[in-house]
Formats: structure tokens, C-alpha cells, sequence
């Protein structure tokens, strides 16, 4: 299935836990309502989780979080080799 470029939201994390999003540098705290924003816009959105393998287990768990309560529901959890 081929999928738009319009309808995925890259979502980076790093060793140290910062995000992407789109490129763009986000906080966590900021996630939800921009993810939610960007929902409203496009109700077909998929967001594309990539986690460096050094990632903590806690930061990847927080941008899960604010994910849900943006309340994504297409989210694609993506290697990062």
C-alpha cells in the first residue's frame, strides 16, 4: 500500500530523548497539541515513531503518551538503524 507523503508526521527521538517532528525541534510537553492540530487538518495522518536505539525506555513511553492524548490512532512504530 502506498501511502501520501501528506498523510505521515515523522516523529524523531533521540539518545537524549529530544524530538522531531517533521524536523522541526518539539518539546514533549508540546506533542499533543501539536499532533492534535495536525489531526484536526488531516483526519487520515499517520505519525511515524522512530527512536534511536539508545532512546530511554521513559522517553519513548512519554511521547507514546502524548500521542493517545492527542488521540492519534494511526501510529506506526518505525526501526531506526
Amino acid at each position: 500500500i502506498e501511502i501520501r507523503k501528506e498523510n505521515i508526521l515523522n516523529c524523531l527521538i533521540n539518545s537524549q530523548g529530544k524530538v522531531l517532528l517533521d524536523e522541526e525541534p518539539t518539546t514533549v510537553d508540546q506533542i499533543h497539541r501539536i499532533v492534535g492540530q495536525k489531526l484536526r487538518k488531516n483526519d487520515k495522518l499517520i505519525i511515524s515513531v522512530k527512536a534511536h536505539p539508545k532512546t530511554a525506555y521513559n522517553d519513548y513511553v512519554r511521547v507514546i503518551d502524548q500521542l493517545k492524548m492527542a488521540d492519534a490512532k494511526r501510529i506506526s512504530i518505525a526501526n531506526s538503524n
